[in-house]
């Protein structure tokens, strides 16, 4: 870890800094000036502070000007000023500069110590983040609708214009979004990402803007919102039109002025934060419907993006394929899938309505369930062949199309643990009738052997999960006669844990992992979803 810078003329201070930190194991770096911290900034003989802590007033210097400085050169640096409580009109304003979290003298050592150790973890994140940011491969491909698209980065790559894009989910928008900050001037800044269907709407005005302690009850610390973590960089507002309608007023504001104030503030913050949303949802007709302000859409309208679903791009789906079952088999350390030209075909032809996260997440199941190196026809999940036998003419057609490079490569979300996407049920089910492969409901998460006899469902085109005609009820009935008929005990507590586990495991997968949410689609409360996930062996 690097070490923590303190800057302060007074000697004491530095002293007791520097002890109570080297009993926290964490390495320091004393200064006596401000010029003393840029001339070490300036002989990069290191790789700079994890935190800087710096006193407002030395002689030679003040600490706003070192933080205006520092934060030029290191943008996600936490800065935490100390300060008497004479100048604290003045730690107020340094927030404006960016600073972490001011420190009033004279202070309580362990707090202090508290609050360095809360600007380490911050730093070490986005630290964590960059690194991903910077692994992230570019987005390739071959198919004619992205190659549009990449021809949109390259001419917005240079623009610090408010970018809109749509498309499916599952599509890969936030890698797209990615890529636009890689390349743009603010690449040097932060790249913060904010999901607003994700977090409750009573937390998310707090989480985008920031409070001021004591703002409402349980807000003991100054919170930065995700604005100020953008500062200087791009943020990226994920599913914008779930955006609660009252906030998009408070959006608009920014967008428009470029100013806006913490929950329980009265000075106005300046935004230097390049916006880009994205949404699957079709905002000209909620404006039409009074569920999203239409000034507010015409100031995100500024370029529009829209990336195509897999099935308008067929052609990249055999390296797509490829790399995610090497991606899959690098995690799991074992060898490589390799896919043979039928099972190919079949995947083509097959529409993914959950696009490229749904290939992504078949490619894991296939690493796992697959008994062969070699995946043939017959190794694919049902619903994957059940498309391609009701669309006889499309697999042949899939078969002269040109492989792709892998585009969108990487999955717009974080990497998903086996956990995720193979959720255990309980041990009592371990002997219950199987079928010989599992399937990969809603959306290409894959089902543990002992799951998947619970009734299938199905994707409508729409990408919404309901029951085809009566199948799954047939499916039930033959599995509860079955049972019957076996003399299975507690036929009704077995059956119903198994759907109910399979209704959580579907939810999560379509919220991401998101437990509130899953419990809010459910129609349960969160605590009941907790419950259940607990009794039936999922957590």
């Amino acid at each position: 870890m690097k070490p923590i810078w303190i800057a302060d003329d007074d000697p004491s201070i530095r002293f007791v800094l520097e002890k109570a930190l080297a009993r926290e194991d964490l390495p320091t770096r004393s200064f006596d000036s401000p010029k003393a911290v840029l001339d070490a900034l300036a002989d990069g003989a290191d790789e700079g502070p994890q935190v800087l802590v710096s006193d407002i007033r030395m002689p030679g210097g003040s600490g706003l000007d070192l933080l205006e400085k520092v934060k030029r050169r290191y943008p996600n640096l936490p800065v935490i000023i100390m300060t008497a409580y004479s100048d604290l009109d003045s730690a107020v304003a340094a927030f404006q500069g960016g600073a972490f979290e001011y420190l009033p003298k004279p202070f309580d050592l362990p707090k202090a110590v508290e609050l360095i150790r809360r600007a380490v973890e911050e730093s070490q994140r986005d630290e964590v983040a960059q690194e991903a940011l910077a692994a992230t491969p570019e987005i390739l491909g071959q198919a004619p609708a992205m190659q549009d698209v990449f021809r949109a980065i390259g001419r917005l790559s240079q623009s610090h214009v408010t970018v809109l894009i749509t498309g499916e989910s599952g599509t890969g928008k936030e890698l797209v979004a990615r890529a636009l900050h890689k390349h743009s001037p603010r690449a040097k800044g932060p790249f913060v990402a904010i999901n607003t269907a994700a977090i409750p709407k009573d937390l998310l005005e707090s989480e985008l803007f920031g409070h001021e302690r004591g703002a409402f009850t349980g807000a003991q610390t100054l919170r930065r919102g995700r604005f100020e973590q953008a500062e200087g960089g791009t943020l990226f507002l994920d599913e914008i039109g779930d955006m609660p309608f009252e906030l998009q007023t408070r959006l608009l504001r920014v967008l428009s002025d470029g100013h806006y104030y913490r929950v329980g503030g009265h000075s106005a913050l300046k935004a230097n934060v390049r916006v880009i949303a994205a949404t699957h949802q079709n905002l000209e007709q909620r404006v039409k419907e009074g569920a999203f302000r239409e000034d507010l859409y015409h100031r995100l309208n500024v370029i529009r993006l829209r990336l195509p679903p897999l099935r308008e791009r067929r052609e990249d789906i055999p390296l797509l394929a490829r790399f995610f079952l090497q991606q899959s088999a690098r995690q799991l350390e074992v060898e490589p899938k390799r896919l043979s030209d039928a099972a190919l075909r079949v995947l083509q032809a097959f529409d993914f309505p959950g696009n490229v996260r749904q290939l992504e997440n078949l490619c894991h199941w296939l690493t796992v369930m697959a008994p062969a190196q070699v995946v043939e026809v017959k190794d694919l999940p049902p619903e994957v062949r059940a498309a391609s036998r009701a669309t006889p003419g499309r697999e042949g057609a899939g078969a002269s199309l040109t492989a792709g490079v892998p585009v969108a490569a990487m999955p717009s979300e974080p990497a998903v643990s086996a956990a995720a996407w193979s959720v255990p049920l309980p041990a009592e089910t371990a002997d219950l009738p199987t079928t010989p492969h599992g399937t990969t409901e809603g959306g290409g998460v894959p089902t543990t052997p002992q799951a998947a006899a619970v009734p299938t469902f199905h994707r409508r085109a729409s990408g919404a999960s309901a029951p085809v005609g009566a199948d799954w009820e047939a499916g039930l009935m033959a599995e509860a006669t079955a049972l019957l008929a076996e003399g299975c005990p507690d036929v009704w507590d077995t059956l119903v844990r198994r759907v109910e586990a399979r209704l959580i495991q579907a939810a999560l997968q379509t919220t991401r992992g998101r437990r509130i949410e899953a419990a809010q689609r459910l129609g349960i409360g969160r605590n009941t979803i907790t419950r259940k996930m607990q009794e039936l062996g999922m957590e």
